[in-house]
This record gives C-alpha cells, structure tokens and sequence, in this order.
C-alpha cells in the first residue's frame, strides 16, 4: 500500500508568520498570551501550549494586565486594540498581512459610504474570528451573510458594497454575487469585491488533482477550520472514500482493507508534521 502526502497542504503564509512570532517569544521567555486558538488545529495548540502558549477567551482577556499578548493571523476588530492598550497589554500582532489589507479596504469603504443609503456586506462564517474582526471595521454595522440562503437580510432599493471573508471559495463568492445582481433595483448600485486569498483559493485545483489519484483520502483538519470545510467539501465532490481527522487518536484500521493507496492532505491550519506523524502511524499498524 501506497500512503502520500500532499506537498501542497497546509499552514499558509499567514499561519506560518503567527505561529513564528509565538515561537520567537517563547524562546525569550516562558509565557505567552494568545487571545483564541492560534491555528484551528488542537494538536498544534497541544504543541505550543506545552512551549508556555497561553490561550486565553475574550472574558480573560478584558481582565488580563500588563502581559504581552498575541493577536493571531485571523485580525481584530479596533475594540481589541483599545483593549489592549487600556489594559497596559504589550502586542505581538500576528496579523495575516492578507487580512490586514481587507480590514483596511473595508475600513475605508465604510467610511466613504453614507450607512443611510449603503450597505457593507461580508461573505463569510457569522462569528469567525476573522469576520468578527471585519465586522468590526465597521463599528459593527456590516450584514455578514453566510450564502444565498441569508441573502433576503438585504435591503436591495439602496446600494450595496461586497467582501468576502479571505478563506472562502470563489465559486460560493460567484454565486452570492450573481443572485445579489439579479435582485437589485436598477438604480442602485453594488460594487463586489473578490477578497479571497488566491494562496488559499488555488490548492483547490491542486487538492482536487490529489484526492484523484488515490482510492482512500484522510483529511487533517481541525473540525473549527473554516477553510478545512471548504477543501474538505471539495475533495468530497471528487473521491468519496474520504475522512476527516483532527487527532491521531481518530484514525478507524478497518478502512484500509483492500486498500492500495492513500493519500494525506489537509488544511491550511495543518501542520506538516502532523501529516507525516499521521503517514507513519499508517505505515506501522497497516503494511507489513
């Protein structure tokens, strides 16, 4: 039996970046406030938890002093930096530079927009660390919509302005905007723009390559992962032979009967290690 990994899977630039920052900390000193789960991966949490990561809710977080605390690549909205600050807290920002962009353009277009005759509009998770953070550039006034389901919370007789949370796909994108240009009045204006993370958005094509291949596919991800659901979703349309795994401990034997080749993949909160650990886990307790 053959077991492969996808070269192609997981951390991306922006997860790479914060769990660097952590760890660079870490090494100067024994503790390190993280405000949510760094990555949605509990056994890369485990890991640097076990380094003096400290991860903490929004509730401790408004009563923590005087520590340094680490923003993780998700972004957050201006009221936790003025938290922050008012709370003598040091930050490592660990923003993804990606978000940080979107944050800023959605920022600007909110206050360019008159809230009386314009809506600001997000495409994405409702309560996603990520989109929380973007609804908070708008102090608090976006209408987050999850697909096309949500979108009749829209008031079509005045002009709407799009985003899209940076881990969705663009074809669930593609489709919001479509219906959004069929229930418009005619004399109002939507302007849509695609804030998709190509890094994220293009291991589709290659995700979907991979699973192909193989006659059983493992998925590693953290089940909070927005973007292992999309890929997870995706590779499910092509190979059907296919489990989602979040932990080692996870892993059903009796799936590899028959079995000539599996294929390893997973999301872009994955860690490599974590695959590999899963690859050799396969190795000892299947082939012989």
């Amino acid at each position: 039996m053959i077991v492969e990994i996808d070269t192609n899977s997981g951390f991306c630039f922006g997860v790479v970046t914060a769990i660097h920052k952590a760890e660079e900390e870490l090494d100067k000193s024994d503790k390190l406030h993280c405000l949510g789960a760094i990555v949605h991966n509990s056994m890369e949490v485990r890991r640097l938890e076990e380094k003096g990561l400290v991860t903490i809710d929004r509730d401790m977080f408004d009563h923590l002093h005087g520590q340094k605390i680490l923003f993780r690549a998700h972004g957050e909205p201006p009221s936790t930096y003025i938290q922050a600050k008012k709370n003598n807290l040091t930050i490592i920002d660990a923003t993804c530079p990606v978000v940080l962009n979107l944050q800023k353009r959605i920022r600007k277009a909110y206050l360019a927009s008159d809230s009386q005759q314009t809506q600001i509009v997000i495409y994405g998770k409702k309560a996603h660390a990520e989109v929380n953070g973007l609804v908070g550039q708008t102090d608090g006034n976006a209408i987050v919509i999850e697909g096309v389901e949500d979108l009749s919370k829209l008031d079509y007789s005045k002009n709407i302005c799009l985003f899209s949370q940076t881990t969705k796909s663009i074809e669930g994108f593609n489709k919001i905007v479509a219906e959004i240009q069929k229930r418009m009045d005619s004399d109002k204006t939507f302007v849509f723009n695609d804030t998709i993370c190509r890094q994220v958005a293009n291991r589709i094509p290659k995700i979907i390559n991979f699973v192909a291949r193989h006659d059983l596919i493992l998925f590693v991800s953290g089940r909070e992962s927005s973007n292992g659901k999309v890929l997870f979703d995706e590779c499910k349309k092509v190979n059907s032979n296919i489990y989602m795994i979040s932990d080692l401990d996870e892993v059903d034997y009796t799936i590899f009967e028959g079995v000539k080749s599996v294929g390893i993949c997973g999301a872009t909160s994955t860690p490599k290690w974590l695959m590999e650990e899963l690859k050799q886990k396969i190795e000892q307790n299947v082939i012989p």
